[in-house]
């Protein structure tokens, strides 16, 4: 069975990637995110199968340089660990590390922008759209900003 990881920051990036898991389940997947007081409770849903980077935001900007690169190095850990045929994800900057590590090594990169942008790029979607091997867009509008993604959403075109 191929090994897939799906990655997200937490919140509505993990929300957004989670309505997707009945998807995966011909798959042998396994999720990555921030540690958060919330996320802990996937635990005994996941089991083995999640793992947890140091949660920060760019709103901090005194310490987080220092989780980013933290989470660079928990990221290849990670890699090698699971060792994933994909990497799946809706970002955001948690996610960016471990999709450059993943395409390093012959990963599928798949990954689907955001539903809140509808006009404008993220930060993750600018790294990673020249290096997925699929970039979905769920509005039609953001075909003018990423020519090449495919547009898919759960509620048919926008």
């Amino acid at each position: 069975m191929k090994k897939i990881m799906l990655i997200s920051s937490t919140g509505g990036h993990l929300s957004e990637l989670m309505a997707l898991e009945k998807g995966f389940s011909k798959y042998n997947y396994y999720y990555v995110t921030e540690k958060t007081k919330d996320n802990l409770t996937l635990k005994k849903k996941y089991g083995k199968n999640i793992s947890f980077l140091i949660y920060g935001t760019k709103d901090h900007k005194l310490t987080y340089p220092f989780k980013l690169i933290a989470n660079c190095f928990i990221s290849l850990f990670l890699y090698f660990k699971i060792h994933p045929k994909a990497i799946i994800t809706t970002g955001a900057h948690t996610a960016g590390p471990m999709c450059l590590i993943g395409k390093i090594f012959g990963s599928k990169i798949i990954y689907i922008e955001t539903l809140a942008n509808i006009n404008t790029k993220t930060v993750t979607g600018r790294l990673l759209y020249p290096v997925s091997d699929l970039f979905i867009v769920q509005w039609k509008s953001m075909k003018k900003l990423y020519p090449k993604a495919v547009v898919c959403n759960l509620e048919g075109d926008k």
